[in-house]
């Protein structure tokens, strides 16, 4: 039994795991967590404003993430989305009920947009953004408050349709 729930800091550890072992192990993306202090201040960089994070845990293990970072005038930067492999793909729905906790939270909030960063490396996340209602946008058209991790090269937009 998986369920999503807002993010709680005796989560930290489990949260910080996964995302390291897919970042790293699975796709030898070479980032640490010294590269990454919003994982070690989730709730002072995205539970403040319009923004929060949540965590899919499952037999208290968090088995996916995925942020929301206000940026200013009703605009977020979505963030740290990932998924345990044993838990990805339609059959266990783990990132369309993330994404879909986003946008019911974007909805509540009344967020204008949504922006993210990715990397050229994580093919399967595209495609399932595009599926999503994202559109692939060039770098020049993030908003200034966006904030850039050094391996993000691919960014997308989504539009809350009013």
């Amino acid at each position: 039994m998986m369920e999503i729930t807002v993010y709680q800091e005796e989560l930290e550890d489990s949260m910080i795991n996964l995302i390291l072992s897919i970042q790293n192990g699975e796709f030898g993306i070479p980032v640490t967590i010294d590269e990454q202090p919003d994982l070690k201040a989730v709730n002072s960089f995205y539970q403040t404003g319009k923004g929060n994070f949540w965590v899919a845990v499952a037999e208290g293990e968090v088995v996916g993430t995925i942020g929301l970072k206000d940026i200013g005038e009703n605009r977020a930067a979505l963030r740290k989305m990932f998924v345990h492999p044993g838990w990805r793909g339609k059959q266990a729905g783990v990132a369309q009920q993330l994404l879909q906790t986003v946008f019911d939270w974007g909805e509540a909030a009344s967020l204008t947009d949504i922006y993210l960063g990715t990397t050229d490396k994580f093919l399967a996340a595209h495609r399932f953004y595009e599926k999503n209602g994202f559109v692939r946008i060039k770098q020049t058209k993030l908003p200034a408050t966006f904030p850039i991790m050094k391996v993000d090269t691919i960014f997308y937009h989504y539009t809350f349709v009013k």
